[in-house]
């Protein structure tokens, strides 16, 4: 019960003190998305947050202005509409730089589940939902397992196991294991739920 106080409270500090600093290279960010394709700098979705209730979720725009979203659609590095500069953001998570604003908001976690479309959200049976009882993240169990090739019903188990497991050892790993993906890529780490030593725990 007093974790996820702190966790908000880890948020808040963190969040505010590295918008700052990293306002340079958000900066730069946004000079090479405008000089390498028409369009706006920034792409604004409506995502579920926590218990489903909708937030306007902020990334660098990573993809063709004209790119026709598709909630079926998984979108690869290799996926076509990426533009370069995209594909080198999404590589190092340079994208996702302005969701601190929405974590210092209160609309999403520095650590928990990938936040999904609404459309999605109000699809969600009753054990999918259970990965809506925590705030979303910016990274999460699910992001340092799975690439986007891995089915969804895998990474909502791995989602709803962290949901199940909260507590501060969880976050450090999945805190360190972050690092290691974005050094040495995330398909080194991507495996099926049931090949992970959370589904060994789960057994027991």
């Amino acid at each position: 019960m007093i974790y996820p106080l702190v966790k908000r409270l880890i948020d808040i500090v963190v969040s505010f003190t590295l918008i700052v600093p990293l306002l340079s290279i958000g900066a730069v960010a946004a000079l090479a998305i405008k000089l390498d394709s028409p369009g706006p700098v920034f792409f604004i979705q409506k995502r579920g947050g926590r218990y489903g209730k909708p937030f306007n979720l902020v990334k660098f725009r990573t993809m063709r202005a004209d790119h026709v979203h598709d909630i079926r659609e998984v979108i690869p590095l290799i996926h076509g509409n990426i533009t370069p500069v995209g594909r080198f953001l999404r590589r190092t998570k340079l994208d996702e730089l302005p969701q601190l604003f929405n974590v210092l908001r209160g609309d999403m976690s520095l650590i928990g589940p990938r936040p999904t479309i609404m459309e999605q959200v109000e699809r969600y049976d009753d054990f999918q939902r259970r990965r809506l009882d925590v705030r979303p993240g910016c990274t999460g169990l699910a992001q340092v397992n799975s690439t986007p090739l891995v089915p969804w019903d895998e990474r909502i188990r791995y989602d709803v196991y962290y949901v199940g497991h909260l507590g501060p050892l969880m976050d450090l790993g999945i805190l360190f294991k972050t690092l290691l993906v974005l050094f040495l890529g995330e398909e080194r780490f991507a495996r099926p739920f049931d090949q992970s030593p959370y589904a060994r725990q789960t057994s027991k």
